[in-house]
């Protein structure tokens, strides 16, 4: 097989699927401890969200170390990091917990800037959505197996399986990273523009200059807190629901992930237009799944689940789609930071879904807050059309 499907670019996928595989652990079993050492909602979406939160402050600086240095270097060296934090969690209490998620935070900034930046330099145009959907997609397969498994350690009490788990997710994203190779000619043409471009200030500037990427960053700014909002929170609402389990959830959403990004990658657009009613129908979803999860409170798990299927869908869909579309209208010499600013947006998007709706989910409900989560879904439908271009739905 060529192009995006080919042995090096699988290899990288295969790293990608295990350094998220913590993660997906990590998103039941932290509001389950938080929970049970009687910490409040807010207490838990600050630990959960300053992970994203870390990532997003060091995303844009990530994207300039990478054209410096190049990927793999930077790749080796954040992967002991990584190895470090994952360690942490097995001996520390929340105020711990707290650390290793900043330090996470770190990892994944250079992780998912040096993986996403490598693949869409070494790919050809034509290639570049099938690149991201199936980066994107083994991110999120952890999420069919790991809530189950998480599940099934807390429900064990025995935290020794979980300090296994950590250690040989550790070790075995390690000796993959180690091992992984980037194209030579994409390393050498991100090197070899160390020194150009704008400043870090100036990069910043172009988030509401540059209509391309502002747009989308709005976008996938409001659509990641509503999926913030369901990682923190899904474990500790699903208790409230009659047949509502928080592991059947999140594998729930996180096939339809897979599945979706597999089965319609090439559905992508990867023209360089903006295709409005494509996004649209997109946003139309997250609402809808939004509105399912937040009426199952009194719909029952029928509902639930339908929402981690639509929002599953969503997910898949609007990362690549944004991503690619952007990569093709940026400008090319500071296109890697500003790659970085927009996926930065998506990161403080996920930590304000536990930042801000935590003290919502404290005053009012889940409920009320998953209603306010829709709400802000059928804003982004108005705010995605473009009528200046005719847009064709792509599916």
């Amino acid at each position: 097989m060529r192009g995006a499907l080919s042995w090096p670019f699988m290899r990288l996928y295969m790293l990608t699927l295990l350094y998220f595989s913590a993660n997906s652990i990590l998103n039941v079993i932290i509001p389950l401890k938080g929970e049970s050492l009687g910490a409040t909602n807010t207490t838990i979406g600050i630990i959960m969200g300053s992970y994203l939160f870390t990532t997003m402050f060091f995303r844009p600086w990530a994207g300039k170390m990478i054209q410096k240095y190049g990927p793999i270097r930077v790749l080796r060296t954040i992967l002991i990091i990584n190895g470090f934090a994952l360690i942490l969690y097995t001996f520390t209490g929340l105020a711990g917990y707290f650390v290793a998620r900043m330090l996470q935070g770190v990892c994944t900034a250079f992780f998912s800037m040096a993986l996403q930046l490598g693949i869409i330099d070494a790919l050809p145009e034509k290639d570049r959505s099938q690149g991201i959907s199936m980066y994107s997609l083994c991110a999120s397969m952890p999420g069919i197996i790991g809530p189950l498994l998480a599940l099934g350690i807390w429900q064990a009490g025995n935290m020794n399986h979980f300090t296994v788990a950590m250690i040989a997710i550790a070790i075995l994203t390690g000796i993959v990273g180690y091992s992984a190779k980037m194209d030579k000619q994409a390393a050498e043409a991100d090197t070899g523009q160390k020194g150009q471009g704008s400043t870090m200030s100036e990069s910043f500037g172009q988030l509401f200059k540059n209509p391309h990427l502002f747009k989308c960053s709005v976008l996938m700014l409001i659509a990641s807190l509503v999926f913030g909002a369901v990682t923190t929170f899904i474990p500790l609402y699903a208790a409230q629901i009659e047949g509502g389990n928080a592991a059947i959830y999140l594998m729930l959403q996180a096939g339809a992930v897979v599945v979706a990004r597999f089965a319609l990658r090439k559905k992508i657009p990867s023209d360089g237009k903006w295709h409005s009613a494509f996004v649209m129908v997109i946003m139309l979803m997250l609402a809808a799944a939004a509105l399912c999860v937040s009426f199952s409170a009194m719909g029952g798990a029928v509902f639930f689940y339908a929402g981690a299927g639509l929002m599953g869908i969503a997910q898949a869909l609007l990362y690549p789609t944004l991503t690619t579309y952007l990569t093709f209208v940026l400008p090319q010499l500071n296109r890697n930071v500003f790659i970085g600013l927009f996926i930065a947006t998506a990161d403080l998007g996920v930590s304000l879904g536990g930042v801000i709706m935590g003290p919502v989910a404290d005053i009012f409900s889940y409920s009320v807050m998953y209603m306010l989560c829709a709400i802000l879904g059928v804003s982004m439908i108005v705010f995605s059309y473009e009528r200046r271009n005719k847009s064709s739905f792509g599916l």
